[in-house]
């Protein structure tokens, strides 16, 4: 065992009485030692309820012969952070949870890790630790929040971020939008939509780091209490099969994933996580490939924010493992990846079945066609742009209109909510990216605020940072190269004419060649300005959207 290395021996009798002095006895500390990482924190919702899911996989790891030793790690929340500075923090923040992962189980010569999550950029954080540390690891979500009621109507975090906009419309009187303020997110949990969070946990589960009913057991039910013991019961036997993430995530279980990402409609933040996690395995996971995966994969699941069903519905309907049931019996995935339970995907999903043909339509009757996400190039996007195509109004999936530019999130959301904003207008928000930003940060407002003023079926918005899963609309995100890297995105004026094609994946600036070499003799970048070093020292650092956002 790892842990041999601090507890074996006469020369760790220091070792063993600083543990004693934390009440472990001596059959405990001769015990495997499990990692259990707790992000409980007051502040995300999704995360307020964390300690009882840790105290059941302690009991469980404990009763199986290990010795669970708890730490924290810091977890932000995006919709608190949403529309402030408080975004060009959320990124960053994976590799920071990455980080401090490693730190504690290096220091401490840990045997294995169980990784309590929930909510955005926490979930890649632990996973890329994991694959990266490489030692028997499995993953337990806190669970999806229910949805709210308002209305007559189920309604999530996205109702209220679009209230705003109807109330700046005068749409929606103040009280009227007190009433959702009150109702939207009626318990603990990840938001209820199939936004990034619950897309993320969806995924690791697809991935096989975590078990059946990860992505999906909503977070006040037992059933989400009884998952948190077997988690604790299979990093045992991962230990003593040796088991570890490498093993389990191999490029066949990304590809896995990526189809069932575009199967379920899935946040475009995924074409930033999955692929970081890809890197940490040492596999390539590219923008091509989720193209690939769209163009074959149909979208079975039609979930908030683009559809009207939250992730209850797909639990009550058979869950991820029945998504990934339908993929197996249409060839569209491969089965015999080893997963968290000891067993294979295909083993895992015998007897499983669809329960509701509508929360999860068969292959041959899909929502859409095609994945949740597109990958759209051209001259404004060389390296690639990811838009959630499923949310897309159809009567926007072509569409050609004047640039309205702007050099930050702030300057974008004070036009459009002054209503200077106007039909058919394509917005440009820019210097937004990894390392303009600093932080890439998410435009959940600015996309709420159209959509909420009745302007997500006229208006587009592009950007070189990103949006969040509750974002919907023309709403095209990570823009590469990003502006503050010298990307033909810097060089957009106001009223250049912007062409978009989602069917054709075209992404177009309508200026020739000619005219962007003389903007780009006198670009000169514009300089966010920051006075935090630790945001300065992710911007020296970060790599392209288009390559995960990685450290280079």
């Amino acid at each position: 065992m790892r842990s041999d290395k601090a507890k074996t021996g006469p020369e760790r009798a220091p070792h063993r009485s600083l543990l004693k002095a934390s009440g472990y006895t001596d059959w405990e500390i001769s015990r495997p030692w499990v990692g259990v990482v707790n992000p409980y924190n007051a502040i995300i919702p999704g995360h307020v309820h964390l300690n009882r899911i840790t105290e059941g996989v302690k009991s469980a790891v404990y009763a199986f012969g290990g010795l669970p030793l708890e730490f924290p790690v810091i977890g932000v929340c995006d919709g608190i952070a949403m529309n402030h500075e408080g975004m060009k923090f959320s990124l960053p923040s994976r590799e920071l949870i990455m980080d401090s992962i490693e730190v504690m189980v290096r220091a401490h010569a840990l045997d294995a890790l169980v990784l309590v999550t929930n909510c955005d950029k926490i979930i890649p954080g632990m996973a890329m630790a994991a694959l990266s540390l490489n030692i028997p690891a499995v993953m337990i979500s806190g669970g999806p929040m229910l949805a709210g009621a308002s209305g007559g109507k189920d309604v999530d975090l996205s109702n209220i971020f679009e209230a705003v906009g109807k109330r700046v419309a005068g749409l929606m009187t103040d009280d009227e939008l007190r009433a959702i303020e009150d109702t939207t997110c009626p318990t603990c949990g990840s938001c209820a939509g199939m936004f990034t969070a619950n897309t993320m946990n969806c995924m690791i589960e697809a991935l096989g780091l975590a078990l059946p009913g990860n992505g999906t057991i909503p977070a006040v039910y037992s059933a989400r209490d009884r998952l948190a013991k077997e988690a604790g019961r299979h990093i045992m036997m991962l230990v003593e099969k040796n088991i570890r993430p490498r093993d389990i995530l191999t490029e066949k279980a990304f590809k896995n994933a990526v189809a069932v990402d575009m199967a379920l409609g899935g946040s475009t933040n995924t074409a930033l996580h999955l692929p970081a996690l890809a890197h940490a395995a040492g596999i390539s996971l590219t923008l091509d490939h989720f193209e690939e995966a769209s163009r074959k994969t149909p979208h079975i699941c039609s979930m908030s924010p683009g559809g009207n069903h939250h992730i209850q519905d797909l639990f009550a309907a058979g869950g991820v493992q029945a998504v990934m049931a339908r993929l197996l019996g249409g060839g569209l995935i491969d089965g015999s990846p080893l997963t968290a339970t000891g067993r294979t995907v295909e083993e895992n999903l015998r007897g499983v079945r669809v329960l509701d043909g509508d929360v999860i339509r068969p292959l041959e009757n899909p929502y859409h066609a095609q994945g949740g996400l597109a990958i759209l190039k051209g001259n404004l996007a060389p390296e690639g742009s990811v838009v959630k195509q499923s949310a897309v109004d159809p009567s926007m999936l072509k569409h050609s209109g004047p640039a309205r530019v702007f050099d930050s999130e702030e300057a974008a959301s004070e036009a459009i909510l002054a209503k200077r904003i106007n039909h058919g207008d394509v917005v440009v928000i820019r210097y937004e990216g990894p390392k303009g930003g600093p932080g890439m940060r998410e435009m959940l407002g600015p996309t709420s605020s159209l959509a909420g003023m009745g302007m997500d079926k006229t208006v587009a918005l592009i950007t070189d940072g990103r949006f969040s899963g509750a974002s919907r609309g023309a709403s095209i995100g990570h823009v590469s190269p990003e502006a503050a890297a010298g990307g033909n995105i810097a060089l957009v004026r106001e009223g250049d004419t912007i062409e978009i094609d989602i069917p054709a994946r075209s992404l177009r600036l309508a200026v020739s060649d000619e005219e962007l070499g003389k903007r780009r003799a006198a670009w000169k970048p514009v300089e966010s300005v920051t006075d935090s070093l630790f945001l300065e020292r992710y911007r020296s650092v970060v790599t392209s959207g288009s390559r995960g956002a990685v450290f280079g």
